[in-house]
């Protein structure tokens, strides 16, 4: 009979334990939350105010709403033509590197040939060493050579590179899938491409959404890359370029409002991009987790 109270005391302090904790996990999820969605409403509601409103430290809600903000961005700031520019590069980069990649990862995982060992030496070295701006030059003069450097071609060239890790992602992601798939299909008189093609690549759209996805992020907010490849021409501009280029006016005063009104611009096509992507991207994670 004695046991009864203690086992009470037990199950008393295992609840409050567990009572605690989850208190405490809300409220880092919540800390979480506020810290990552703080700077998309400030951006949003910042778009709306004056630029006296913003330099002034006023409310977090604008004063008085400006919509006009938004039309001087698409009219005055010819915003319109380099959302178009984004939008065809990044829809560039992200149809290349998801042929590349999957064609690569392919190979890597299915086959053996001479050298495998030292590119994928290469291709894991390249994981971990960040050489960023480094690599812009030796890339611009390049494509100058190639008479590449004035066109959205070259362009998307640029900044498909790099695809190391996506790479790896695909490999991993096709070593997981039974060999005698490509066996079966070789039987039937399918030849290589045709494997890949018909067999493999169907199986790997989870994991080729995730390339897709980080390939049209990268690549729609990439400032430095395009700001280089453009500087010879300026309306090959992208919307990340033209929005931080509008710290300046021709005034010499900074446009706050129109940049937050071009940086609210250009958070949608991202939030568009991941509603469709989402399921597969959290499929193409999940069983890369669990097969990689």
């Amino acid at each position: 009979m004695s046991s009864t109270p203690m086992i009470q005391a037990n199950k008393k302090h295992m609840s409050r334990n567990q009572l605690i904790s989850f208190v405490a996990k809300w409220i880092f999820l919540g800390i979480m939350i506020v810290f990552t969605l703080y700077p998309v409403v400030y951006t949003i509601l910042g778009s709306f105010k004056t630029n006296a409103e913003l330099t002034q430290g006023g409310g977090f809600f604008p004063e008085q709403w400006h919509f006009e903000n938004y039309y001087r961005a698409f009219v005055e700031a010819d915003f319109l033509q380099y959302t178009w520019n984004s939008i065809i590069v990044s829809v560039s980069v992200t149809v290349l590197a998801v042929v590349t990649c999957s064609l690569a990862g392919f190979i890597l995982a299915r086959r053996d040939f001479a050298g495998k060992k030292l590119w994928m030496t290469l291709y894991l070295s390249m994981m971990f060493v960040s050489l960023g701006s480094v690599t812009l030059y030796p890339i611009y003069e390049v494509l100058r050579e190639l008479g590449l450097h004035e066109s959205v071609v070259g362009l998307v060239i640029a900044l498909t590179g790099g695809q190391a890790t996506n790479v790896f992602l695909v490999m991993g992601f096709t070593k997981a899938l039974p060999k005698e798939l490509d066996e079966a299909g070789i039987i039937d008189g399918c030849s290589l491409y045709q494997v890949y093609y018909k067999i493999v690549l169907p199986l790997t759209k989870p994991i080729l959404a995730v390339v897709a996805l980080f390939s049209f992020r990268n690549a729609w907010n990439d400032y430095v890359t395009g700001l280089v490849m453009t500087i010879t021409a300026p309306e090959l501009k992208t919307l990340t370029v033209a929005v931080v280029q509008l710290k300046y006016s021709v005034n010499a005063a900074a446009e706050w409002h129109i940049m937050l009104a071009g940086a609210s611009i250009a958070i949608i096509p991202i939030l568009i991009v991941y509603a469709f992507a989402h399921k597969q991207f959290i499929a193409g994670l999940t069983a890369g987790a669990v097969k990689g």
